[in-house]
């Protein structure tokens, strides 16, 4: 039964993740996603919640989970970090 409800909120999560970046005008992307770098470090505390269960399968997605949840989290760092380097004052 446990199996059926972390399948049930991944699958959710999935389309719900897809549709709300696909309505994010291009121009807002890159602020937002300081922003959503927060929201990735809770799905990592969550998957590492998910990788403790003793169900194989939630374990193996529970590790898939916070390799791309890292992956996430740093590339959204430094995407963030080159675009705010864009803005300083260039020194001559």
């Amino acid at each position: 039964m446990e199996l059926i409800l972390l399948l049930f909120i991944f699958t959710l999560s999935v389309f719900l993740g897809f549709e709300l970046i696909s309505k994010v005008p291009s121009q807002l992307h890159t602020p937002l996603m300081s922003g959503s770098n927060a929201i990735s470090g809770i799905t990592i505390v969550g998957a590492l919640v998910a990788a403790g269960l003793e169900i194989p399968l939630a374990k193996w997605l529970g590790f898939g989970a916070v390799i791309l949840a890292t992956i996430n989290v740093v590339g959204g760092y430094l995407v963030t970090d080159r675009m705010l380097g864009m803005f300083k004052k260039k020194d001559q």
